[in-house]
């Protein structure tokens, strides 16, 4: 077993200090440097504070309260809008409290991070309004979307905002966010082909698909990764379904010998037999369904393009065992490395650590410069480029210490929480089971019940108990119980009434109204493929 690297990557990220006070850059634009500016502030955001770097954590934040405006003339990626800046700033609001910041009355159903996150993504509604419900790839902040604007827009461009925006309905009360989401999502299932792919490119407006390879890779990618992460984190069993469909025509038409190809998404014939570095975040969430050895096996394919080259090329042709002309170049991408930290999350495997490991020495030794750590513009010779961008400082980083650092709160077990009282009640945060978004941005699923006006969730737990407790004391068809606020209860016999099922009971109010609640399945999850906390997946058996 390697080394811990731990030291070296705080060093790493000590050589990073965020500073808000530098010159204004030069050129014709101010406004979209400061927004370029801002976002990578609030994108590193939560890497600090999983670092332990609390002070500068708190900092930043003040940072960003006093100078983030998003009523600014600038066309945004609506993509990238919401997975780094609505993203980040819901993970730091939600982290807010563990970084030792004085939190607003009513948090965290409320507070200025939660804001700037919902004024954010509004800025985004106007894409989704389109006759399809997916929205366009690029929104002015100020204006909306441009009457000129290309109708045109990549998968993941359309599929990736159900994390962010359910996270946001939930917190803010307000469904707008999470049905747009939803929307977008169905309107991709509807559009898949008759072997059950989905194309890289589709317009927004008419349905039809533009560019029609298939495969998991660039413009794709975080589509299926929403799908899963989506499922786990709403307990969303149509989600995670919609998922292990497409998974099986995956396997079917683009695996082979563990690698994935680019199909034709109608006749399954290979487009391009390449590799691309972002299809790396693949063996990860295969750890998240239970396909662990699919996933080792795919894992340690990609492992050897890393040892090579010292990296992934953009692209690598499986058959010539080379980079691809023009793709040879390695922006210092987390994929590979969040992989490794699921999967060693879930195995233990000492593999694992090896990578991260290298990662370590190749990034310190080919791209660590006097202000930061550059982009390698060719892996064949380690030329380098004259930027870092932010997802370096957002994911990179933070896998890589997260790989290496098995007692961060990040990895919490459900030993210790934090219990919050809201306005709806009291609220456990902090037990674990974080989910990521795509830019790396933790989500701490509990916080999704905290702000909920509605009692349906308190009914289900009481309900569960009652029947557990009432079906140990005797096995009688019906059970009548009389309780202060909730009136009675009811459990029908198998047969005695077709309209009630065994899997629902009968809420009687003092007016004599009925509601129905679904039980919790305890432990179980509601879908046959589920996540436990720390990465380790349990199945149902067959």
């Amino acid at each position: 077993m390697p080394r811990c690297p731990l030291y070296s990557l705080y060093l790493l990220c000590a050589l990073l200090p965020l500073h808000h006070n530098a010159p204004e850059p030069e050129g014709p634009a101010p406004d979209t440097a400061h927004y370029s500016f801002s976002l990578t502030l609030i994108d590193a955001l939560d890497t600090l504070l999983i670092l332990g770097n609390v002070t500068e954590f708190q900092r930043v934040v003040d940072v960003l309260q006093e100078s983030v405006d998003f009523d600014i003339d600038v066309n945004a990626s609506v993509f990238e809008t919401n997975i780094r800046v609505v993203g980040g700033l819901l993970s730091a609001h939600l982290l807010s409290k563990k970084a030792g910041i004085e939190v607003e009355a009513g948090w965290p159903c409320s507070g200025p991070l939660l804001r700037m996150a919902e004024e954010a993504a509004r800025k985004l509604l106007p894409a989704f309004q389109t006759p399809t419900g997916m929205p366009y790839g690029t929104v002015n902040l100020m204006h909306g979307v441009n009457p000129g604007e290309t109708p045109v827009t990549c998968t993941a461009g359309i599929g990736t905002f159900i994390v962010e925006f359910a996270t946001l309905s939930s917190l803010t009360g307000d469904p707008i966010f999470e049905d747009v989401a939803r929307r977008a999502l169905k309107g991709l299932w509807k559009s898949r082909s008759d072997i059950g792919l989905v194309g890289n490119h589709i317009d927004v407006v008419t349905g039809k698909w533009v560019a029609q390879d298939a495969g998991i890779g660039a413009g794709v990618d975080s589509y299926f990764e929403y799908l899963v992460k989506g499922a786990i984190l709403l307990q969303d069993k149509e989600l995670m379904s919609m998922f292990l469909e497409y998974n099986k025509a995956i396997r079917n038409y683009t695996r082979f010998d563990d690698w994935y190809l680019w199909v034709q998404m109608y006749k399954g014939t290979v487009s391009m037999p390449v590799f691309q570095s972002l299809e790396a975040y693949w063996p990860g969430l295969q750890s998240l369904i239970g396909d662990i050895d699919n996933a080792m096996r795919t894992f340690l394919n990609y492992y050897t393009v890393w040892k090579q080259f010292g990296g992934l090329p953009e692209f690598y042709n499986i058959p010539q065992g080379y980079t691809v002309e023009k793709r040879e170049g390695y922006p210092l991408r987390p994929e590979l490395i969040e992989s490794a930290m699921y999967l060693y999350q879930a195995t233990r495997d000492p593999t694992l650590l090896e990578l991260g490991r290298d990662a370590v020495e190749s990034i310190e030794k080919i791209s660590k410069v006097d202000c930061g750590f550059a982009t390698i513009k060719d892996l064949r010779d380690h030329k380098l480029d004259n930027r870092m961008e932010s997802f370096f400082l957002a994911e990179t980083v933070k896998y890589l210490y997260l790989l290496f650092d098995p007692t961060n709160f990040i990895h919490n077990n459900g030993s210790t929480f934090d219990a919050v009282i809201t306005p709806y009640g009291e609220c456990i945060l902090g037990a674990g089971g974080y989910v990521f978004n795509t830019e790396a941005h933790p989500i701490d699923p509990a916080a999704l019940h905290c702000c909920r006006k509605q009692k349906e969730e308190q009914w289900e737990v009481e309900d569960l108990m009652r029947e557990f407790y009432s079906l140990k004391r005797n096995r009688k068809s019906t059970l009548r119980k009389t309780t202060a606020g909730l009136g009675h209860w009811e459990i029908p016999a198998k047969g005695k009434d077709a309209s009630a099922s065994e899997n629902q009971i009968e809420m009687n109010g003092k007016k004599g109204s009925k509601r129905s609640v679904p039980l919790l399945r305890c432990p179980s999850q509601p879908f046959t493929s589920k996540l436990a906390l720390l990465g380790q997946v349990f199945l149902d058996s067959p």
